[in-house]
């Protein structure tokens, strides 16, 4: 057991590319086992053999995500302020910001977690859902937010642990939730017979063990955090919303994508809204490495600037498009060639089987270019762009995904919606990782 804060920069020497590897894959492994808990549900609830039931999950999972999306913000905001303190010198207001962060994000999702408590029917509604997909939604939502706060805390100790280099314990806090949603899932969907209300249950006893695993990492093997002070929050609260209200409509963006899109294939019946329900687990699990990308490479970046390293900044930014790029060719090989596999795992049937089939072999590689934008808001969040990192993705969320949506829908059906996110999706991250090399060459100039 640490005795003394960690005050070492990690990323400062060293390969940049096994960095963002180590990083990559450690983070990815946390980040996917948050996934894995929505394909799990997904999972049992489907062998309950009803469709209401996972289309359910789908309309309740969009609602559940927003909360993940704004605790990764606020994430993000610990593990850029750590690391970038860290590389400059300043262990002990990296400590200081590390507990402000946790603070700060426990009480956001506090609030977040009443507001669906009581505009779950609405939000549900607004969606598409309607009969008893609506009403196992709702169960679902309200059994499921007393745990968002539990999750924001263990979220933000997994950054902080990222912004210190401690990339297995970060992996441990999230990991855990996977391993207990595995353990009680059958006991209480099945055993105890509890349905989609116990699969909710289970996720908040998994957050439950996720903070305790984060606390004991951060607080107790680290020693990393200073005493809780409402006073430092107030005097920090500034400067973490600079970063962390970009980050979190930075992540809001993807889920409302995701929303528009279930509300996109809704008209076409619940067997469409199940295979985008299906297809929603399917990514994160699939391109895990993906999303954890902006998480895992910008605490090496944010150290390589604190310190003043601009060569190691740019050389990280180009090391994080290369590994988007080769792990997104595999992983959509992988997807194509056990597509069937994928469908009859869910007991995907009629439509539902066609749509996941048309994803695992036409779409699924699109996200290549999803990759690359994560990369790209890396380097905007921790080289104090982070607005720059805001508007990239809502524009992607919005005129790179409803106009191309709305048409495809009208030429080709639910395929069309599909055929026009992954375009919204090239042109978007195409843009967006030429402007983050044009910032990080300015910067490089302006500090020199």
């Amino acid at each position: 057991m640490s005795t003394a804060a960690t005050s070492e920069a990690r990323f400062v020497t060293g390969s940049t590319m096994r960095h963002v590897v180590v990083m990559t894959f450690t983070g990815a492994l946390g980040l996917m086992s948050m996934f894995l808990v929505d394909l799990l549900d997904l999972f049992y609830l489907s062998l309950l053999g009803k469709t209401e039931i996972t289309a359910a999950i789908g309309y309740a999972g969009t609602v559940v995500f927003v909360n993940l999306s704004l605790c990764i913000g606020t994430g993000i905001a610990a593990a850029v302020l750590v690391a970038r303190n860290l590389g400059a010198g300043r262990p002990e207001r990296a400590r200081e910001f590390a507990t402000s962060c946790f603070m700060y994000s426990c009480i956001l999702s506090a609030i977040f977690s009443g507001l669906i408590a009581f505009g779950a029917d609405w939000l549900l509604r607004l969606l598409g859902a309607e009969g008893e997909a609506l009403h196992l939604a709702k169960q679902f939502v309200w059994i499921a937010s007393p745990g968002f706060v539990v999750l924001a805390g263990g979220v933000a100790c997994s950054f902080t642990l990222r912004g210190l280099g401690d990339a297995r314990r970060a992996m441990y806090v999230t990991l855990v939730v996977a391993i207990v949603i595995a353990i009680l899932d059958p006991i209480f969907i099945f055993w105890l017979g509890w349905g989609i209300q116990g699969a909710a249950l289970a996720g908040v006893i998994a957050d439950i063990c996720s903070l305790a695993v984060g606390l004991h990492s951060v607080h107790r093997v680290h020693n990393f955090f200073a005493p809780p002070s409402l006073a430092r929050l107030k005097a920090d609260i500034r400067e973490i919303s600079e970063i962390a209200v970009p980050a979190m409509l930075t992540q809001l963006a993807t889920p409302f994508a995701n929303a528009y899109v279930t509300r996109a294939v809704a008209p076409f019946g619940n067997e469409a809204v199940a295979a985008a329900a299906i297809i929603g687990r399917v990514i994160p699990v699939a391109f895990g490495i993906i999303f954890s990308l902006s998480g895992s490479v910008g605490p090496i970046i944010g150290q390589n600037y604190g310190a003043r390293l601009y060569d190691r900044v740019r050389r990280t930014l180009t090391d994080g498009l290369i590994f988007a790029t080769i792990y997104t060719l595999i992983t959509s090989a992988l997807l194509f060639a056990f597509r069937h596999e994928i469908a009859e795992l869910f007991r995907a049937s009629g439509r539902t089987h066609e749509l996941v089939l048309f994803f695992c072999s036409f779409i699924a590689a699109s996200w290549a270019f999803a990759g690359a934008q994560f990369v790209a808001s890396a380097a905007f969040n921790n080289l104090g762009h982070p607005n720059t990192s805001t508007v990239f993705n809502w524009a992607k969320a919005t005129i790179g995904t409803i106009p191309f949506a709305i048409y495809g829908a009208e030429v080709a059906g639910p395929e069309g919606v599909m055929v026009g996110v992954a375009i919204g999706s090239i042109i978007f991250g195409v843009a967006s990782v030429a402007w983050a090399y044009r910032i990080v060459a300015k910067v490089a100039q302006q500090k020199t």
